[in-house]
């Protein structure tokens, strides 16, 4: 892999067989590399004894090392997991914080062919897609695995003819666990069925890996179509959704990369009632009258800004420009004429929350915002985003949209306070 020549790179190291190999033949081809050690404590001396082999024979290769202990079994208990993926996900989660507080390009991985066949047989016996069949990528984002081409039987061979050293995981000999159940018992089985069955299984998982990307490459260019940028969110209309056939499968494709793989729940969403809403890990899904307004996740804060009269505003969420003027022009819903005697100055900035309410200019009579927005037809996103401009406790102008009848310029006014949003 000649891209990873100049890059700064961190290798996974158990000091088991495989990732011994990837660390020699990272030393010997000169790359840039660290290792980093997971040290699980889930096999007393024997944890202990890898932790110390690494550390020794990156001190011979002149490598550095980083080395981190685990409390593997109390964090399964504590997020309900399988040891097995605890340990996964405490394993990335210390290889994402080094690539960022270290400075490093990839992470570098020893798996190999065999692993996954053993990644496909066990996704197959679950049920899945194309995604689950299409095996482990060589380079996914920035985790990189340059023996993936290999057999272990080829990366044995080598270890062997350079007369390596390495540790044996005791645990990968118990087939309590699914993968080594597939790797100890059937692997063995379909390799018994045809001598050169691991290769003819790289080849398949060749061709579904080449039509994976041709869907993705249709995938993208239709999102392209119906994925519509507006303000910071997507929009879709729902007609244009219902053409689709068969539709389960396109929703799957066009929506799991936002976390949302229950194809049914999406469908389900297309008839919803109007505010009707889904949401994944990152992603909000809502129901808006005739499309879906899809959105990352971001945790609503409370801001309020302080607002002079003759202060730049370039800085604040939405850009005013305050001016005193002799007459009035034309008011609209980004312009507001407002009597300055009326306001306590500083004014102030700040979100809408649920019980506000407001006097509409024009209109008798108060009307809560809540009101006013479903008036409007705003969505639920468009809510959060808005902004009321207040003096002390009291609106004064829902910004974009209404300014306040009690502010308003009458005939008695001495002074005219115009206003106009600029973004």
């Amino acid at each position: 892999m000649p891209f990873l020549k100049g890059k700064r790179l961190l290798l996974a190291c158990s000091g088991g067989m495989d990732s011994v190999v990837l660390t020699h033949l990272s030393a010997d081809t000169e790359l840039d590399v660290s290792l980093a050690h997971c040290n699980f404590n889930l096999r007393d001396e024997e944890s202990d004894g890898d932790e110390i082999f690494v550390r020794e024979m990156a001190t011979k290769l002149g490598i550095k090392v980083f080395v981190e202990q685990f409390k593997t079994e109390q964090y399964a208990g504590k997020h309900r997991l399988s040891v097995q993926m605890a340990a996964r996900e405490l394993r990335y989660q210390w290889f994402d914080e080094l690539l960022q507080t270290k400075d490093f390009d990839y992470v570098l991985t020893a798996h190999h062919a065999g692993d996954s066949l053993e990644t496909f047989l066990i996704n197959l016996s679950r049920g899945t897609g194309i995604d689950g069949l299409s095996g482990i990528p060589e380079v996914n984002e920035k985790v990189v695995r340059p023996l993936l081409p290999f057999s272990q039987e080829e990366i044995l061979e080598y270890a062997q003819s350079n007369k390596m050293e390495w540790r044996e995981d005791s645990s990968n000999a118990s087939t309590k666990y699914l993968r080594n159940k597939i790797r100890h018992e059937i692997v063995p089985k379909l390799k018994e069925l045809h001598p050169t069955f691991l290769q003819n299984f790289g080849n398949t998982q060749h061709h579904l890996q080449q039509t994976k990307d041709l869907v993705n490459s249709y995938l993208d260019d239709l999102k392209n179509k119906l994925f519509e940028q507006s303000e910071g969110v997507i929009k879709i209309q729902i007609v244009e959704l219902q053409k689709l056939q068969p539709l389960e499968s396109y929703l799957y494709g066009l929506f799991k990369d936002y976390g949302f793989t229950e194809w049914n729940d999406v469908k389900n969403l297309l008839t919803a009632m109007s505010g009707k809403q889904l949401f994944s890990q990152t992603h909000q899904l809502l129901k808006d009258r005739d499309c879906l307004i899809l959105s990352e996740i971001k945790n609503r804060v409370n801001e309020t800004y302080t607002v002079f009269l003759d202060v730049d505003t370039s800085e604040l969420p939405v850009q005013l420009k305050m001016e005193e003027v002799e007459t009035l022009d034309k008011q609209g819903k980004n312009v507001v004429f407002l009597d300055k005697e009326k306001l306590n100055f500083p004014l102030v900035l700040r979100n809408w929350e649920k019980g506000d309410y407001f006097y509409p200019f024009g209109m008798q009579g108060k009307k809560k915002l809540s009101k006013f927005f479903k008036d409007e037809k705003l969505d639920v996103l468009s809510k959060e985003k808005q902004w009321l401009l207040c003096s002390d406790n009291e609106i004064v102008w829902v910004v974009g949209k209404r300014a306040d009848e009690r502010f308003k310029v009458e005939g008695s006014t001495k002074q005219i306070l115009k206003i106009t949003q600029l973004t």
